[in-house]
This record gives structure tokens, C-alpha cells and sequence, in this order.
């Protein structure tokens, strides 16, 4: 496996005083980086598109990637599947009912959730916003080591995959 061979894609909710704030993620399986990510108050396609786009934008692949979500309306909109041709990538949904498919998606939120939010209700979207944009790019991505990855954060595992890489 190498990095943009597969992502998966997911949707959560984080409490806020003003109402939910709704967080999509991509997760690149190889590393569990998270590539792509996006935050609304609403729970719509544009929530997932975004995240996707991020995704896109960031890793730039250079061939096809598998795109694994649930069966949600969101990941099955006439939009998302035009996104995922139009950019190379292979849609694929977990069984109906079957939430283990998308397990390295929800094992992220579980983390992010314990780590982070605990049982903590945000005065604002705002603040939940910059609280989770701060752990995902500062702590997840860059500081968290995961064992999966033989103790290295995301990042570290991906730069040690492009030295071994360039090397050979």
C-alpha cells in the first residue's frame, strides 16, 4: 500500500451553544493522515464535496484513488459522483447498516472526540472550528503517534515512505 491508493471519508457532529457543528473527514489509509476535512453548521453535500476537494487539492494524485464512505445521501448525490469521475476517483460504499467498513474513519472521530472534545459543549462554531482545525493540522496530522504506523505520527510515516522511496 502506498500513499492515495485509498481514502476514507466520513461524517460527525461536535455540540456547540449555537446548535451542531458538522465535520467531514478524508483519511488517507496508507498513513491515517487526514487529507481533506470541512466544517458546517449543516449537514449537506457541499459539507463532503469540500472535504473531498481539500483532499484533492492537497495530495494531487497521480492515479486513481479508492474513495470508501457509508451510503449516506451526501456520498450518494448525483454531485458527489460526478466529483469522484471527474477527478479520478473510484467511489466505493460500505453494506448497508455495516459502520465497521468505515472503521478507520470513525476510529479518527473517537480519537478527536476523547482527545480533544471530551464532554465539552463550545460557547461557538468558531470556537469548535479553531479547536478542531487545531488538533487535526497541529497534533493528529504532525504529533500523534499512531501504532499502526510503527509509533510515528502521519507525517513522520509518510516521510519515511518517500525517503525509502527515492532510494530504491
Amino acid at each position: 500500500m502506498a500513499p492515495n491508493d485509498a481514502w476514507v471519508t466520513d461524517i460527525t457532529h461536535i455540540r456547540t451553544h449555537e446548535g451542531w457543528l458538522y465535520l467531514a473527514v478524508v483519511v488517507d489509509l496508507f498513513s491515517r493522515k487526514v487529507v481533506g476535512w470541512s466544517m458546517q453548521s449543516r449537514i449537506t453535500k457541499e459539507l463532503v464535496l469540500n472535504a473531498l476537494l481539500m483532499a484533492v487539492w492537497r495530495r494531487n494524485p497521480q492515479s486513481k484513488v479508492m474513495v470508501h464512505s457509508d451510503q449516506g445521501s451526501q456520498y450518494t448525490s448525483h454531485d458527489w459522483q460526478s466529483f469522484l469521475k471527474d477527478n479520478n476517483l473510484e467511489g466505493s460504499m460500505s453494506r448497508k447498516g455495516n459502520c465497521h467498513d468505515n472503521a478507520v474513519a470513525e476510529s479518527f472521530f473517537q480519537l478527536l472526540k476523547r482527545e480533544r472534545i471530551k464532554r465539552k459543549t463550545y460557547s461557538t462554531r468558531e470556537e469548535a472550528r479553531t479547536d478542531v482545525f487545531d488538533y487535526i493540522e497541529m497534533f493528529y496530522n504532525a504529533k500523534r503517534r499512531h501504532s499502526f504506523n510503527n509509533q510515528k505520527s502521519p507525517v513522520e510515516y509518510e516521510k519515511q515512505y518517500k525517503m525509502r522511496m527515492e532510494s530504491v
